[in-house]
């Protein structure tokens, strides 16, 4: 299973104001634009580092989830959550040529921490030696409106960390940052992925 980012994040979707007044940066100069730069590096780090230890994706964007085999011949279980819609579902031969399967065969089942595509029926396995290609919009909104509040204050904190972070600096999220976002995490039982 390989997971890759089709769309990123906008830089007009970052909250670079917002962070700038987090830190409480100078305000009443002459705005040259120098810190801006920085202030979106630590915003994306923040959230990629967010991200990876909650499986949930910020900001929307668009995924392309490729496997060699489902999970169960009626249901698999989606790396990242929250999604919002299943844009396409394509089965690739060997030989590289490409069938799209159709929407009515599949159904996107919602869920906090493991939403799941659904076959209507049995979902349609590629031939061997191929492989599925799943597109899919995952995300909490657009913007950073559609966030949740305290996903918000966890992004802004650990960026203002990474803004301030120097040499010596601990290479773990503080304990604010982890309170903040362990009601996003999800619980492994078993070892499993469902």
């Amino acid at each position: 299973m390989m997971m890759v980012e089709l769309t990123s994040v906008p830089t007009s979707a970052l909250p670079v104001a917002e962070l700038s007044d987090h830190l409480r940066l100078s305000s009443g100069f002459a705005d040259d634009g120098s810190q801006v730069a920085q202030l979106e590096r630590c915003l994306r780090s923040a959230m990629a580092a967010i991200e990876a230890r909650t499986g949930k994706a910020l900001l929307q964007r668009q995924f392309a989830l490729t496997l060699t085999a489902w999970q169960g011949s009626d249901s698999h279980a989606v790396p990242v959550a929250p999604v919002s819609t299943v844009d396409s579902i394509t089965l690739v031969a060997r030989s590289g040529a490409q069938t799209p399967v159709d929407p009515g065969r599949y159904v996107l089942r919602p869920d906090t921490h493991r939403p799941r595509i659904e076959g209507i029926g049995a979902l349609p396995a590629p031939a061997t030696g191929g492989a599925i290609e799943v597109v899919l919009t995952a995300g909490y909104g657009a913007d950073w409106a559609g966030i949740p509040a305290d996903l918000k204050q966890a992004m802004l904190a650990l960026a203002a960390e990474f803004y301030n972070l120097d040499s010596t600096a601990a290479r773990t999220l503080s304990p604010h940052v982890m309170a903040l976002i362990e009601p996003y995490r999800q619980i492994r039982l078993r070892g499993g992925v469902a």
